[in-house]
């Protein structure tokens, strides 16, 4: 228990928020491209939709096997190396966002959406935060209904686009800088546990949710 509570006082190392964004940015690319021994979200795509006979059921049972996968003991410790970051940045943080963001492009690529549109780029990043679209685009200072579509971000210049990312980006460094200790503590072997190193299934399942509503069902917040 006293070791528990030293790695707990362990000061993290700070993330700012332009580390955030070429983080964001690099897994992005990774994403689409792929890492070695890593199918693209192309990739990924194509061989649940040739599998199943429904688009809902592929991307369905995408998330369920993405998911399972995700909560795996040591899952995120083969992908550290792998994943080359601009920034000093934990390789956890890092390998979660690749994660991740691989899966919410796989299933906009299901819905068939371009991943090189500036405007799916955007709203993957807005799918890894728990604030609704409308939401973040207001708190940007973008005046938009109770509903937003993407042909309305398509209109959006790439200035504004930007500022929308940044403000995704801004949330994700709250959000690893308050859950950051605990992640550490997780990682750490425990008499009788497991080695922590997956990703959390209950925050995954609910990104999978958000992006499958988005993408598969074509339903903006």
């Amino acid at each position: 228990m006293d070791f528990i509570k030293a790695i707990q006082g362990i000061k993290l190392p700070e993330i700012s928020q332009e580390d955030m964004m070429k983080v964001l940015d690099t897994c992005y690319q990774q994403a689409i491209n792929g890492i070695p021994g890593s199918k693209t979200c192309e990739q990924l795509a194509e061989e649940y939709t040739n599998r199943y006979d429904s688009l809902e059921n592929a991307a369905r049972q995408f998330i369920s096997w993405q998911v399972a996968k995700c909560g795996t003991s040591g899952f995120l410790t083969g992908l550290g190396g792998l994943i080359t970051l601009p920034v000093a940045i934990p390789a956890n943080i890092a390998s979660v966002l690749y994660v991740q963001m691989r899966m919410i492009g796989t299933l906009a690529i299901m819905g068939g959406y371009n991943l090189n549109d500036d405007e799916v780029q955007t709203l993957v990043y807005m799918c890894l935060v728990e604030s609704s679209i409308a939401d973040i685009c207001k708190q940007t200072g973008i005046r938009v209904a109770n509903q937003i579509t993407v042909s309305m971000l398509k209109k959006l210049p790439g200035t504004v686009l930007t500022k929308i990312n940044q403000k995704v980006g801004f949330r994700l460094v709250t959000k690893f800088g308050q859950k950051g200790a605990v992640n550490l503590v997780k990682m750490v072997p425990l008499a009788g546990g497991l080695v922590g190193g997956g990703i959390d299934i209950f925050e995954t399942n609910q990104i999978a949710d958000r992006s499958y509503k988005l993408f598969i069902e074509k339903k903006i917040d």
